[in-house]
Formats: C-alpha cells, structure tokens, sequence
C-alpha cells in the first residue's frame, strides 16, 4: 500500500490506542512486522502539549520511517496548527482521529462524534490537508450508530479534500467494542474509493486476517488490541498472506526475551517509577490465557520498582518452559 510516498510493507498497521501505541510499543510492533505504526493521539489544543505526558507522545526520535502521528480534536484552526506541530517535529504522515469512541472524546466533539458532522468534516480534512506538505490520512468508524452509517459519504469528502488514506473500523460508535466488527460498509467504501481503504476490527489471527481481506477488498489492514500482548501477531499475519505459513505461538523464552525488552525500554523510555507502573497492563496483556495468570498478575501488580518486576516476569515465563515439553 503507498501512502504518498512511503510504501507500506506489508500492509500491516498498528493501529493508534490511548495509553498504549507509545513510543516502546511502536517500535517494538515495527519490529514484529507492522509496517506502519500510528501514535496514540494527541491533542490539537497547544495548551496541553508541555506536560510530561504530551511530550512523550511526540517523542518520535529514532522511529523508522514512515513515522505517523494521530491529532485530535474539532476545532479546524487548531487541528491545521498541531497538524505544522507534529510536521515540523519530524511526523511524515499526519492522522485525523474520527475514530475514537471514547465517552470523554466525544463530549469534546471530537474523535467519531464529528462524524454526525460531515461540513465540519469537510472543513477540518481541508484545513489539514492545506497545513502541511506530508500526507494526511483519516481513521473513522462506520457511524454514529447502525440507524446513521455514513462512511461512504465521509469516504467521498475524504477524497475531496486530498485525505491519502482511510482507515475505517467496522463499528459505529454507538456499537463502542461490543459485538462483532461488520465488513459490509468497509467493502462499499472500498469499492467506491479512489485512495487506498485500511480495515480495522476484529483482526486477531492470521486466519481473521485473510477473511477480512477477502470480505472488503481492503489495500491494508489494521490491528489494535489484536497486539496487545501478541505484537508478533504482525510477522505472523504477514507470513500467512505471503505463503499460507502458519508460523506457531512463540514459546516461553521467546515471549520472555520480548517482554522483558519491551519492559526495559519502558523503563528507559518513562523513568523507573512510570514505566513499572505503565509496564503493568502489558504483563497483563502477555500473560492472559497462560497458566496462573492471575497469580502473575498479582505479584507482578505489587513490584514497585524494574529490578523486581523484571525478575518475577522471568521466573513466571521461565517456570512455564520448564513445564512446557521441548521440541524433539
């Protein structure tokens, strides 16, 4: 898929997450196979952005390009100048949140409320576009709810206002994360579009992977909590739609050896005492469907500092090897 001038490959696309696609995550998911990770989003009101946790989400130094960074907000003014922010930072591909279902997003009009909006849309995607000299792209949802599915004419004033790609979760916001994800309006805006279409939801093996494609037509994919806990879920959807490989779960020492990078590139990135704390829901999310997760996450919950925290996650990972039966 070609976003400009950046090919992505493979079409695989990390897909922005509040308080989880972060600077560790995303260059570790890059690492697994995504070709494309997008930043969680960041406020378009320039008040926000010193606080500590602004400057950590537009903290892209070292990132493999394309770097791509999600704005939020409802004000066109505003959006058009984080949009020159972000460029002059170093973003290459700037993102427009419509997406977010969030109660407190929306109450801001902003993220997928603006979607009961289309001239706002319209003016908001023109300002953007004009703003800066890198491509800009949208992710939204199908609608506000089933009764009011209106991506396909977000679709056309996308292309009307020069948007270079769309992602589009198969959900209205109404549906938040509840139920299954439908494919049937991403097929229609793919069909009528004229810029390359990304399909979101439900994609969390390789297998779902391949059928999602098949039922839309989609140029990319994008895959948020399927990751979470799995970011090798990348190398092996990209195997799969390669050659129909089915690459297996990596083992214990495997996941050991990831987690434990990822861990310490927390610890770097946040300072000790955040990145134990942020470092939490990650282990939750690797050690779900393990045995004894919930007394993992017990003891890992009550480490206060990266010394403790990282060796009761190798012993957790490292007592599952020795049960687990090697390889002849």
């Amino acid at each position: 898929m070609q976003i400009g001038p950046y090919r992505i490959d493979p079409p695989l696309v990390l897909a922005p997450m509040a308080g989880v696609t972060d600077k560790p995550f995303r260059l570790l998911c890059k690492r697994m196979g995504a070709g494309l990770a997008v930043s969680e989003m960041t406020t378009s009101d320039a008040r926000l952005w010193r606080s500590a946790k602004s400057r950590a989400r537009m903290d892209h130094a070292g990132e493999p390009e394309p770097v791509s960074v999600q704005i939020a907000g409802s004000d066109t003014r505003l959006l058009a100048e984080a949009a020159r922010h972000n460029a002059a930072q170093g973003a290459q591909i700037i993102d427009i949140n419509m997406g977010c279902p969030a109660k407190k997003v929306c109450n801001a009009w902003a993220g997928s409320a603006l979607l009961q909006d289309e001239p706002l849309v319209a003016r908001i995607l023109a300002a953007v576009v004009a703003a800066v000299d890198v491509p800009v792209t949208l992710k939204i949802r199908t609608g506000w709810d089933r009764e009011h599915r209106n991506a396909l004419r977000i679709a056309r004033i996308a292309e009307d206002a020069g948007i270079a790609a769309l992602a589009v979760h198969g959900r209205t916001r109404a549906d938040k994360y509840e139920g299954a994800a439908e494919y049937e309006t991403i097929a229609a805006v793919k069909a009528a579009a004229r810029i390359p279409v990304i399909a979101n939801g439900d994609i969390a093996t390789p297998q779902q992977a391949r059928a999602v494609l098949a039922a839309t037509g989609a140029d990319a994919l994008m895959i948020g909590r399927g990751a979470q806990g799995r970011p090798w879920i990348f190398r092996q959807i990209a195997r799969y739609l390669a050659d129909g490989t089915l690459l297996p779960e990596p083992g214990p020492e495997e996941v050991c050896a990831i987690l434990c990078g990822h861990l310490r590139a927390l610890y770097d990135f946040y300072g000790e005492e955040a990145g134990v704390r942020i470092a939490r829901k990650h282990l939750g999310w690797y050690a779900k469907d393990r045995p004894e997760n919930a007394a993992f996450r017990d003891v890992a919950n009550a480490a206060v500092d990266a010394a403790v925290q990282l060796r009761l996650t190798r012993d957790y990972f490292m007592a599952l090897a020795d049960v687990q039966p090697r390889a002849a």
